[in-house]
């Protein structure tokens, strides 16, 4: 399929999807063999994941399928890869593995419209955390003309089992996992042109002079999607002597948290292990606050570090570097950080309570997904002229 027809049929997938958004109110009653009109098919879809992943509430699955709507708009997946000079007709598309995460709703769908988009087919590894989600919207597509396929296993139980599977059909490979599930794709995948990326996690820097607004702004970034995604902020850095009053006060709006049996479950978890310890920290009953120089921090738990000036504030950060999805922080601290030439590109930064709406140029890891396959697809075809000479 070529890219213009590619994007035709992920905009029609984001008409439908806005319409559905615009008329979320629950219809009672739906299984799998009534749901023949389109709402009652994303219920029943939204109802079925929720039941397989009891991380995968409503709200969270909406706050998912809103973002992507955003991007599933023929005017700005347009725009995104006209940069690019992708040419109209993709005469010898690419089929690119793409193995998935789950941590939170549909979090490999960027990757997966980054393939589909530039021509190029997909074979896709669901994570079973989030297949239900990612098999329905795929379904979609496959009907509105965008082809793809499932990536085979051979281990009898549909389990991942790398060592019998076949490459050969592959020209390369996009892979999501742990930091110890990655030294295994590295392994799996050295021949192949690859793109692997391992455990990151997100910060937020304060400064003492944030509005009420902006700390419940951050309060989204911490609690959406319960705090695991990448993008989820999982640790302050506060300047010496910060007063943490109006960061809790700000963010007793979220204690709905609290509600949701899993994410209880690790709150008392980590708070018994915390007392155990005699460790010193901060709770307000559904958020524990610890200082610890760690950048990941457990679910239901928040780490912050002390910083004496914005010098030794991108010193941390850079420390950090590999390991950070992206900064939430006022203007003012990312204007001085890109001064100190922290050698952050600005896409790093995002304004209070929008790490989880990135844009469709915000690549994860900071790793350009449609420059990794243009240039897969350069080489080819340099390797073909040069064979024909």
């Amino acid at each position: 399929m070529t890219p213009n027809k590619a994007i035709e049929s992920l905009h029609q997938l984001g008409e439908e999807m806005r319409s559905y958004l615009a008329q979320t109110t629950s219809v009672a009653g739906i299984d799998k063999t009534t749901a023949s009109g389109i709402k009652e098919q994303w219920e029943y879809a939204l109802r079925h994941a929720e039941q397989e992943n009891g991380w995968f509430t409503r709200e969270n699955i909406l706050n998912a399928l809103t973002n992507i709507s955003g991007w599933l708009n023929r005017d700005a997946l347009s725009q995104w890869i006209e940069p690019y000079r992708i040419p109209r007709h993709n005469p010898n598309p690419l089929s690119v593995g793409i193995i998935m995460a789950g941590n939170i709703p549909l979090v490999g769908f960027h990757d997966l419209i980054s393939i589909l988009a530039t021509g190029n087919k997909a074979i896709v590894k669901f994570s079973h955390s989030d297949r239900v989600l990612m098999e329905f919207l795929l379904n979609k597509l496959k009907a509105m003309g965008l082809a793809w396929s499932e990536w085979a296993t051979n281990d009898g139980n549909g389990e991942a089992s790398f060592d019998r599977m076949a490459f050969p059909g592959m020209d390369a490979v996009i892979a999501t996992g742990s930091d110890n599930s990655a030294k295994h794709f590295e392994y799996y995948f050295r021949n192949k042109p690859h793109i692997i990326r391992r455990s990151r996690n997100s910060a937020a820097v304060l400064d003492g002079t944030e509005k009420d607004e902006e700390l419940q702004k951050l309060g989204t970034d911490i609690f959406s999607y319960f705090g695991l995604g990448c993008r989820n902020v999982s640790k302050l850095y506060v300047p010496e002597g910060y007063d943490f009053k109006a960061f809790f006060r700000n963010m007793e709006r979220f204690g709905s948290v609290i509600n949701n049996h899993k994410y209880a479950n690790n709150y008392l978890y980590n708070r018994t292990i915390y007392l155990m310890n005699g460790s010193r920290f901060t709770d307000n009953n559904f958020l524990l606050v610890i200082e610890d120089s760690s950048l990941a921090s457990p679910c239901a738990t928040l780490h912050f570090e002390y910083y004496k000036n914005e010098d030794a504030l991108a010193g941390l950060l850079l420390a950090e570097k590999d390991k950070l999805q992206c900064i939430a922080c006022g203007n003012r601290i990312k204007d001085n950080l890109m001064k100190l030439n922290t050698g952050f590109s600005g896409g790093i930064f995002a304004g209070f309570g929008k790490t989880q709406s990135p844009a469709l140029n915000d690549y994860a890891d900071g790793v350009d997904v449609i420059a990794f396959l243009n240039q897969i697809q350069a080489h080819s075809l340099i390797k073909t002229i040069s064979g024909n000479l």
